[in-house]
């Protein structure tokens, strides 16, 4: 296995992206030198396009030398996925492909080995981006020797973490929206929902200790259960504690009396990730409020979200800020984007930390109104990613964008004399 140390990594091709944001931030039509995308910003901030004509781009992942990688799930066919490095220049970025049929690829990650990991359908495998056909090789099923991921159902996608001491954390979504059976039918209240239980429980995360520097599974358990899919996750980078965000379930409406839809029902969820705890999918949602096919649940046993976020938001990608680009009051903000279709979705917010660090003060917008111009789409955030320059990296799979939200301060008027 090759590797390679990031330290060693020459720096022109990082320079100049920086020589890009410099000096044509505050052209009208660009942002740090890439086409302004059309969105609300706080002041001083701004989003430009950095690449764009993926098919369904899902991953992001910035490297240290500057260049941004991709992931493009391609459609939900099989072996139609990508991978993509964008490498800055005095042109801008240009796209060259890495990998090309891939099942399905989503979750891609920068590992303690240095290393690029990439979640595909009952996989991760990883590679050196400087040799991808020479070094790609299975962590997680395929030829591993590790159990493959299940990789069925409704949510078959892989995403994934590391935590400070180089274990991963993956999703294993669910395979239903609430157990419901492959019919439709609603689920017998008086048993336990299937898909939860056995060795390969679905609307779980798995933990994967991992052996160094060789990068192979030492072994593996579920970490925590009752998530429906967890595709939005991040490591606080001072408590080191995993949050998950929550892709609560769907057509509530179809069994509560009364309510007419559930475009405000039930709430997305943030929630702090503790090993052996239960966050109550099937049974209950909200605040551990039963769910109306399981009315007699016992919710009390079940972790509650520390923060509910807006119903349908659909959190799929979120990163804690640690960077010096953006004003302090974002640091170690949890920044997520909303993918949702509705009315919730389609935004990029910074949830502020609380007195005691938790992402849990205010909630900023920093990018909104996406697709309130005729020529520009509503976005679709997915991926969400810090960059060694400071600026956020994001990827959006209804345009097929990757976009850079980056700060520069506005400038002030000169003291009179």
């Amino acid at each position: 296995m090759t590797t390679f140390d990031s330290r060693n990594l020459l720096r022109p091709a990082l320079a100049a992206a920086l020589c890009l944001m410099g000096g044509s931030a505050a052209a009208a039509d660009t942002c740090g030198g890439a086409p302004r995308l059309a969105v609300a910003t706080p002041s001083g901030f701004c989003a430009g396009i950095i690449g764009q004509g993926f098919k369904f781009a899902r991953g992001v992942q910035p490297m240290p030398d500057g260049s941004v990688l991709v992931v493009d799930l391609g459609g939900w066919q099989k072996n139609q996925g990508s991978v993509w490095r964008l490498t800055p220049g005095a042109g801008g970025f240009q796209k060259t492909l890495l990998m090309k049929k891939v099942d399905r690829p989503n979750g891609i990650v920068l590992g303690p080995d240095g290393l690029v990991y990439v979640g595909a359908i009952k996989r991760i495998f990883r590679f050196d981006p400087r040799d991808p056909e020479g070094t790609t090789k299975d962590v997680i099923g395929g030829n591993s020797g590790t159990p493959g991921l299940p990789g069925i159902g409704r949510h078959p996608l892989t995403a994934m973490r590391f935590d400070a001491r180089g274990d991963l954390f993956v999703n294993v979504g669910s395979g239903s929206d609430h157990c419901e059976g492959k019919d439709g039918r609603a689920p017998d209240a008086a048993k336990p929902c299937p898909e939860t239980t056995g060795a390969n429980a679905l609307g779980v995360l798995r933990k994967y200790t991992m052996q160094w520097p060789a990068g192979t599974v030492k072994r593996w358990e579920v970490h925590a259960t009752g998530l429906r899919n967890s595709m939005a996750l991040a490591v606080h980078p001072t408590t080191q504690a995993l949050w998950q965000g929550e892709n609560s379930r769907d057509a509530i409406q179809a069994a509560i009396k009364g309510l007419k839809n559930d475009n405000d029902l039930p709430h997305d969820e943030l929630n702090l990730i503790e090993a052996k705890a239960s966050y109550g999918w099937p049974y209950c949602y909200d605040n551990n409020v039963a769910s109306p096919e399981y009315p007699d649940a016992s919710c009390a046993a079940y972790r509650a979200p520390l923060r509910l976020l807006p119903a349908h938001a659909a959190p799929l990608g979120m990163t804690f800020y640690t960077g010096t680009m953006f004003p302090a009051q974002y640091r170690n903000s949890l920044i997520v984007g909303y993918h949702g279709y509705r009315a919730h979705g389609h935004r990029l917010v910074a949830l502020l930390p609380d007195a005691q660090g938790a992402p849990l003060g205010k909630s900023i917008e920093l990018i909104g109104d996406w697709g309130a111009k005729p020529d520009q789409p509503g976005g679709a955030p997915v991926d969400v990613k810090q960059g060694p320059d400071g600026a956020i990296y994001l990827v959006e799979d209804r345009s097929g964008r990757v976009v850079r939200l980056q700060y520069a301060a506005p400038a002030t008027a000169a003291p009179r004399k």
